[in-house]
């Protein structure tokens, strides 16, 4: 059992001393400090409290210090573990304190854009509670519901909010319990009760063949402006359709030291952070899109490689101006109704559509030109990857598009039968392990990109008793969309 003592540990330039309650544990010493001091005369020559009040307020805090300790079982903690217990047993974990290193974290680590949905999140859940001090035990299974029922007329934040929300309550649970120890300073968690919606899906991610010619050979609206968004928005699609759907990320930030030859290289910025490879991709420039790859290129002495930066500071104004012109080219001349225009994203939905639909390309091909994250990722990271097929692929689609009268496949836009296979990163997956009926292994996580991640994990968890050249049975479920799928596996 930890022992208490009051005791003082040095005199202050005022000649006062500071009161602390001393704590010793499995033969470790740590000190509480309190809000209390006193003077030379409330100190004896062992440095221990001898004014009566002092005393008696140490008193019964030590008494409280004893009660809470007897509830757990303590032998197996450090002095660390036995200071952290008391200080936080004495107040509530604020959750917004806590979102809010987690964010800053984030941007330390390079995440800027990522952070900043994060902080958007957590933002929203504040104000639905009505509080910048939203506790950890606010957040009740009741409450994230109805907060996500707020969210049900947004197209995105209803799934997005929510899961970045999920994340930090999840690596909040990590860094405040330790289950091996018993210490459980977060004591709710509402998630395994709640269902986060899907987000709507776009209703242009794809435009046929045909409704890509009308756009690009339309006429640009009239514009005073020297440098009208309407060429802009048009000029970068153009760049996503013809360079295998890059993203307008990408192009803010290509380098002038990764373009040689007419060979674009790049990382991938939304995935690089998470790949071995760092999402490194290089895309041959067709020459049908090289007049705009020279009217856009930086002939200064930066590091970049377009001049897009010049004229947007940042790469969220860039992306914004590139979406209004596409979407006034839309509205202005194509009579599109408002809200129901392209984007610079629906280019890269149409190459990988265009690809697979009328070129003949496997998921596999339109995955390895759109620069996905693939269970390969590990080996690219030792291979010397021949971008060569992207590039054939990506000439098929320009071909295709710019140089037939071809009409597209009646059934591009049909959901494929299995969507089951196509999830994200950021959605809640539980796999499960099983031989004979017995579970074996359980994992429910985020971060997984395929089945075969999941497979892949809980196989590694399969133990040494089970004998080789058998089957074993695998339950994934995605939690958030409501669906399961099993799989067999033979053990080697």
């Amino acid at each position: 059992m930890a022992k208490f003592k009051a005791m003082v540990r040095y005199q202050r330039p005022d000649g006062y001393y500071t009161v602390y309650i001393r704590v010793s544990h499995n033969k470790k010493t740590q000190y509480i400090k309190t809000d209390k001091v006193v003077n030379k005369k409330g100190v004896d020559k062992n440095n221990s409290v001898s004014d009566p009040f002092v005393l008696k307020y140490c008193a019964n805090k030590i008494a409280q210090y004893t009660e809470m300790l007897n509830m757990q079982d303590i032998r197996a903690w450090s002095v660390d573990d036995v200071i952290n217990f008391l200080k936080s047993g004495t107040s509530e974990i604020c959750f917004s304190d806590y979102a809010r290193k987690y964010q800053a974290k984030m941007i330390q680590e390079g995440h800027a854009r990522n952070a900043r949905t994060y902080e958007l999140a957590y933002q929203n859940l504040e104000r639905f509670i009505g509080t910048t001090q939203v506790m950890f035990s606010h957040l009740t299974s009741t409450v994230i519901t109805r907060w996500i029922e707020s969210l049900s007329n947004t197209a995105r934040a209803k799934e997005q909010y929510p899961v970045c929300v999920r994340q930090i309550f999840k690596q909040a649970l990590i860094d405040y319990n330790d289950y091996d120890a018993g210490i459980i300073r977060i004591t709710t968690n509402p998630w395994p009760k709640v269902k986060i919606p899907k987000c709507d899906t776009p209703r242009h991610r794809a435009i046929t063949m045909e409704e890509c010619r009308t756009f690009f050979y339309a006429s640009l609206p009239e514009s005073d402006r020297k440098y009208p968004l309407p060429e802009l928005g048009r000029d970068v699609a153009m760049m996503i359709l013809c360079l295998a759907g890059i993203n307008t990320v990408d192009l803010y930030f290509a380098q002038k030291k990764n373009y040689h030859d007419d060979i674009i290289g790049y990382e991938r910025r939304k995935t690089r952070e998470a790949r071995a490879d760092n999402a490194w991709f290089e895309i041959r420039v067709p020459d049908i899109v090289k007049p705009i790859v020279e009217k856009y290129l930086d002939k200064t002495n930066s590091e970049y490689l377009f001049i897009f930066h010049t004229r947007h500071s940042t790469y969220d104004s860039f992306n914004a101006n590139v979406n209004i012109g596409i979407r006034q080219i839309c509205e202005k001349v194509l009579g599109i109704k408002h809200g129901e225009g392209y984007s610079g994203y629906t280019f890269r939905h149409t190459w990988a559509t265009v690809a697979q639909n009328e070129c003949g390309a496997t998921l596999a091909d339109v995955d390895f030109g759109l620069n996905h994250s693939h269970k390969t990722r590990l080996a690219r990271t030792y291979v010397k990857i021949d971008f060569t097929p992207a590039w054939e692929l990506n000439e098929k689609v320009v071909e295709k598009i710019f140089f037939t009268e071809d009409k597209s496949s009646a059934n591009q836009n049909e959901e494929p039968e299995n969507a089951f296979f196509r999830f994200s990163a950021k959605q809640l997956i539980k796999g499960t392990l099983y031989f004979r009926g017995k579970i074996l292994a359980t994992i429910e996580d985020i971060g997984f990109n395929n089945i075969e991640e999941v497979i892949s994990h809980l196989m590694k968890e399969l133990p040494d008793t089970i004998p080789p050249r058998t089957m074993v049975q695998i339950r994934i479920e995605n939690k958030d969309k409501g669906q399961k799928q099993d799989y067999t596996r033979m053990v080697h």
